[in-house]
């Protein structure tokens, strides 16, 4: 007698959601994933603006954020893994982003020209 497996469908991302404490991931297979924030700390340390900037990887495999440089697989997250990110690296691109997270950037003020008077001589040649 032989036994056949089944075939196993690769899960694949439909929908993401970020809110300040979850990623949220809708699959095409009907099921929706949950994992916290704090998970990945690129996600944690972005804007709420960067985390809505997401792309699918592929057919849905993964999820890519371009701004923040961060890629979390489908499976990774259905077997709960964590960032594995060393902590060097994310001083490192903590260090890259040039500001605080999450710290809005503040005008410049412009600074003043001091204007000066220029004679009749000056003015025609522009």
């Amino acid at each position: 007698m032989s036994t056949s497996s089944p075939a196993i469908e690769t899960a694949t991302a439909k929908n993401v959601r970020v809110t300040r404490e979850a990623l949220i991931v809708e699959l095409h297979d009907g099921r929706t994933v949950s994992v916290p924030i704090a998970w990945y700390p690129r996600l944690a340390h972005g804007s709420m603006k960067e985390r809505q900037q997401w792309e699918l990887i592929g057919p849905g495999i993964g999820i890519h954020w371009p701004v923040l440089d961060e890629d979390i697989s489908v499976d990774g997250l259905l077997r709960g893994l964590p960032s594995g990110e060393s902590s060097e690296s994310l001083k490192r691109w903590l260090a890259s982003r040039g500001r605080p997270a999450n710290q809005r950037l503040q005008p410049v003020k412009a600074r003043r020209r001091s204007v000066t008077k220029r004679g009749p001589r000056a003015r025609l040649r522009g």
